[in-house]
This record gives structure tokens, sequence and C-alpha cells, in this order.
């Protein structure tokens, strides 16, 4: 799980970078960001639709696993932003960890949050 100081918090920060953000979308989810100058470090929220899964365990693991990945890559965001990852696909439960890590870096990369 990502630290506390990583998350989003309020409704309206995250209407604001739905609205303004620039989007990556991939295979199994997209990516919306938005640079931060009034934040130090990133804030990040993923957002599982009940039309992905009816049981909350699932959305749940889901969320816990992309949180993990992104954390893992913590040390190579450039500068801070906001991050909303939108998960449209139910097989992201079954991904692979290594699939997962590469499909979430390589979308980073592609929005300008990764160093290249």
């Amino acid at each position: 799980m990502i630290s506390r100081k990583h998350r989003f918090h309020g409704y309206g920060s995250l209407r604001f970078v739905y609205r303004n953000g620039s989007t990556v979308r991939g295979p199994l989810f997209a990516i919306k960001t938005m640079p931060n100058t009034k934040r130090t470090s990133y804030r990040l929220a993923v957002v599982v639709s009940r039309k992905v899964s009816k049981s909350a365990v699932s959305r749940n693991r889901i969320r816990r696993r992309l949180y993990e990945t992104v954390r893992s890559l913590e040390s190579s965001i450039v500068s801070p932003h906001d991050i909303v990852i939108t998960v449209f696909h139910e097989t992201l439960l079954d991904a692979p960890s290594k699939e997962l890590t590469s499909q979430v870096r390589k979308q980073l990369r592609a929005a300008g949050v990764l160093k290249t």
C-alpha cells in the first residue's frame, strides 16, 4: 500500500484531474496525469468500477496490486504529478506481476511521469 501522503483526498481534486489531465490508454487500464506544482510528491488514485467486477474483494485486490506496482516505481517518478488509474478490464486480477509492472511502466513513460 502506498503511504498516506501519496493518496488523493476529496472528490474535487480527482474531478480536476479528470477534466484537465492528459490520458494514456492501454489494453487493461487508462492513466490520467497532470503535473501538480503545489505538491512535493506524486498523488495516486486507482478507480475500479463495479462494472469491472461485482465483487468488492476482487476490486480491492486489483486496487492493491496497482498501488503496489506504482509504489515499486516510486523512485523513478520525475516530478510531482496527480495520477489516476482507471481500470476497465477484470483480467488485471489474474495478470502476472511482471506483465502488470511492465504495462504500468510503459504507460507512465508515455504520460511523461517516469524517467526514460
